[in-house]
């Protein structure tokens, strides 16, 4: 491998003009094929095979208006006044009818006329508003909001009149929506403010996923311009690492792009591969680039023969960096959902492009750079700070870990133990308006529905009532039978009768507790039991769906499938690192060190995000549940980052041990030659994610928090203080194997010492053979 690299890197070198063109050729495909093909975003996030799936694929089959998503607008008079004055109840009306007019929005008196005539309808509109009457058992504190004695549908008003909800279900899948549609709703309805002193708030559902890039994001890139010109030393070695990176991520994200059209594209697969394409590129660089600084000054070698032995040494390690990033992404796959998979493989891909990136463009810059990468007052300052070095704070750090080893150790370990404790509290969803920020419409909204209707209101679910008997029919005795079930089980506020064929009835149900509360979840598991008394005594088999069924069946896959991703990209990275190391104790070290930093990661984001500690300092207003796929995507991630600097410090080590260094020696002597750059490249990862944190979107700061927390306590407490404490406890039998396993393992010289000897033997038959004549 560094053999192959060392070629690559010196004909790169030489030939500079081909690489350059070659990525710059892709770079140009890629944004041809984005400007044909546009760019196709979507907000789904669908789990294929849970319950609420099922139901919402079968609705589209069996009665599409149905299936569609649903909206809510709430409408709130001025303080200590009332909604239902002539002139307000006009334009409620007014912006009422616009929404029932909009094409992709379903207009009830259509609708009820469509089940009036369909030859499978057993009930009309006006026996459906009875039943809904009757399954009530005592009156709820709102009621229909009524125009000319006669109710509007889908608009209910508070018991005092300052509150109106205006509810309404669209033709086709929440998340098929576009955000035209759902602009064309929101402008029907703000006309209602006009000279009547309304306040109209859009719930959350009346918005798509729309996430980009923001002035944070920049001030994360700008501190990683100033660390690396801090750790480089010259604005044109610092350039290189960002160039680099920038083209990875613009190719990366960018196909991401080019075939959205034909593959389904979640928007935070952009997102994500942002964050892991940058912060993966400006490492894989940097290690490079301060390899080849380190070989000019320290080795007294040119340019172009640092260049190669960079590329030959640091290379393979970044080569096998980025391999353990990939298959801890990859490691999605087998969960087998489709909007994961597909952020999972761009993410994926835009590291692999960054690999390639740093191994081949990276070399051709540098050779049109050529002797200039160092100067003559850096190469004078390097050499003066690599006579001080026995005595940095770097050397001082890891005498110090070394000479209280255990007590470093334990001291670790119940830090993060304790930092871990929060877990044990963690519970999963979908941030929604309930935590979004006091002054946003969508937090606005539900609080003004959960004090005016209850907070269930912010969540209703879809109901589905087939008999279990093929040969049974749907009548409206046994349609109001269920309806009156419905309303006395627990935490249930209404249920309303939408619709009913022969086959199946469907219902509207509100429960008390909001959308995230356990009791709702409770509720929907026992609606869905085959054994309830309810199924039993009606003969009929429950479906339950809606937003709320969805994004819970989410979190229970999510959590469910989460020990067997664990396990599965741990075991094959165990793998990747007993071949790049060559040792049992490295790999299993390295690992457990990980789980102990992941947990007191997931602990801190739990405590921060849920509990609401130091809320203000990170921008939100209230706590709430973490994202459901966040730890998978995390772990994923920071796996593959932690086993990054995993791979470029005990590489530096296990070269040291193998060029004669024993024992700790060889674990000081390592940890010097590459801690600054581990230091500077997770200085420059938590700047990159910390970025993201201060995004308006709450999946985003979330992702970006546990990043950026996850990237300090690995690298600076498991890297830089728990690896050379543990190494150094085994001294010279980390690097020991079994007779029979060296046997069978390729030896991939990642260290390099094959090339280094190659290049010795060369130089020394050249030396004879040029002192002979």
């Amino acid at each position: 491998m560094s053999t192959l690299l060392y070629k690559i890197g010196k004909t790169a070198f030489r030939k500079p003009g081909y690489f350059i063109i070659g990525w710059v050729i892709i770079l140009g495909i890629v944004i041809s094929m984005i400007s044909i093909n546009g760019v196709h975003i979507s907000s789904e996030m669908k789990i294929e095979g849970t319950e609420s799936q099922k139901v919402l694929d079968q609705l589209a089959k069996e009665l599409p208006a149905a299936s569609g998503g649903q909206g809510s607008v709430v409408f709130k008079a001025p303080d200590n006044e009332r909604l239902d004055t002539p002139e307000r109840t006009a334009a409620i009306m007014k912006g009422v009818s616009e929404v029932y007019g909009l094409d992709k929005v379903i207009n009830p008196a259509d609708y009820a006329a469509a089940q009036g005539n369909s030859s499978g309808a057993s009930a009309d509109a006006a026996q459906l508003m009875n039943l809904a009457q009757s399954a009530t058992a005592s009156p709820p504190p709102y009621g229909p909001f009524m125009v000319n004695n006669v109710p509007v549908p889908g608009l209910l008003i508070s018991s005092d009149g300052s509150t109106a909800l205006f509810q309404f279900q669209f033709t086709i899948e929440q998340s098929a929506i576009t955000q035209d549609v759902f602009d064309s709703v929101i402008q029907s309805v703000m006309k209602v403010e006009e000279g009547t002193q309304i306040k109209v708030l859009p719930g959350e559902t009346l918005k798509s996923v729309s996430i980009g890039v923001g002035s944070a994001e920049i001030v994360g890139l700008v501190i990683a311009v100033i660390v690396l010109l801090i750790t480089l030393g010259s604005v044109v070695a610092a350039g290189l690492p960002l160039i680099t990176a920038l083209l990875g991520v613009a190719i990366g994200v960018g196909g991401a792009f080019s075939i959205s059209k034909f593959v389904d594209m979640p928007s935070v697969t952009s997102v994500l591969a942002l964050m892991v394409g940058l912060a993966v590129g400006i490492d894989y660089a940097l290690f490079i680039v301060n390899r080849q600084r380190r070989m000019i000054i320290d080795g007294r070698l040119s340019a172009q023969e640092a260049t190669a032995r960079a590329i030959g040494t640091s290379g393979s390690a970044v080569f096998f960096a980025g391999l353990t990033v990939i298959i801890a992404l990859c490691g999605m796959l087998v969960i087998g959902l489709t909007f994961l998979s597909t952020m999972a493989l761009v993410a994926a891909a835009t590291v692999l492009i960054n690999v390639f990136v740093a191994l081949t463009l990276l070399p051709a810059l540098l050779g049109l750079v050529g002797e200039r990468i160092c100067s003559k007052k850096a190469r004078a300052k390097a050499t003066n700070s690599s006579e001080a070095s026995s005595h940095g704070v770097a050397n001082r750090w890891v005498k110090f870990v070394i000479k209280h080893r255990w007590a470093t150790v334990i001291a670790i370990i119940l830090v993060l133990g304790f930092a871990a404790t929060p877990i044990t509290k963690m519970e999963m969803g979908i941030p929604g308006a309930s935590s979004a920020n006091l002054d946003t419409d969508a937090r606005q909204s539900y609080d003004a529905i959960s004090k005016g209707f209850g907070e269930g209101f912010n969540g209703p679910l879809i109901l589905v009532a087939e008999p279990r008997n093929a040969s049974a029919k749907m009548t409206p005795e046994l349609l109001g039978g269920l309806a009156m079930e419905l309303q006395g089980q627990n935490n249930v506020a209404q249920v309303s009768p939408l619709g009913m064929t022969e086959d199946l009835a469907i219902f509207s149900l509100i429960p008390k507790t909001g959308p995230n509360d356990q009791l709702t979840k409770t509720l929907v598991n026992d609606l869905r039991s085959a054994d309830s008394n309810m199924a039993k005594t009606y003969d009929v088999k429950l479906g339950v769906t809606g937003l709320t069924a969805v994004n819970i069946d989410m979190s229970a896959k999510l959590a469910q499938v989460f020990p067997i991703y664990v396990g599965i990209i741990i075991l094959l990275s165990l793998i990747i690192l007993l071949l790049v190391f060559r040792s049992i104790i490295v790999p299993i070290k390295a690992t457990i060190g990980f789980l102990l930093s992941i947990l007191a990661t997931f602990g801190m984001t739990t405590a921060v995000f849920q509990w609401g500690w130091l809320h203000s300092l990170f921008g939100f207003d209230t706590g709430g549940p973490l994202l459901s796929f966040m730890p998978i995507i995390v772990t994923g991630i920071l796996y593959g980052l932690a086993m990054d600097y995993q791979v470029f410090l005990v590489s530096s080590m296990r070269e040291s041990y193998v060029h004669g260094h024993r024992g700790t020696e060889s674990v000081i002597h390592g940890y010097n030659q590459v801690s600054r750059v581990v230091v500077a490249a997770a200085v420059i990862m938590v700047s990159v994610f910390a970025g993201f944190i201060f995004t308006d979107d709450v999946m985003i700061k979330q992702i970006g928090f546990t990043l950026a927390v996850g990237i300090l306590v690995d690298a600076f407490i498991i890297r830089m203080a728990l690896v050379p404490a543990i190494m150094a406890m085994f001294g010279d039998k980390a690097w020991s194997l079994p007779k029979w396993l060296d046997r069978i393992l390729p030896n991939l010289d990642v260290e390099g010492e094959k090339l280094i000897a190659s290049l010795n033997a060369q130089n020394e038959v050249m030396s004879k053979s040029a002192s002979k004549s």
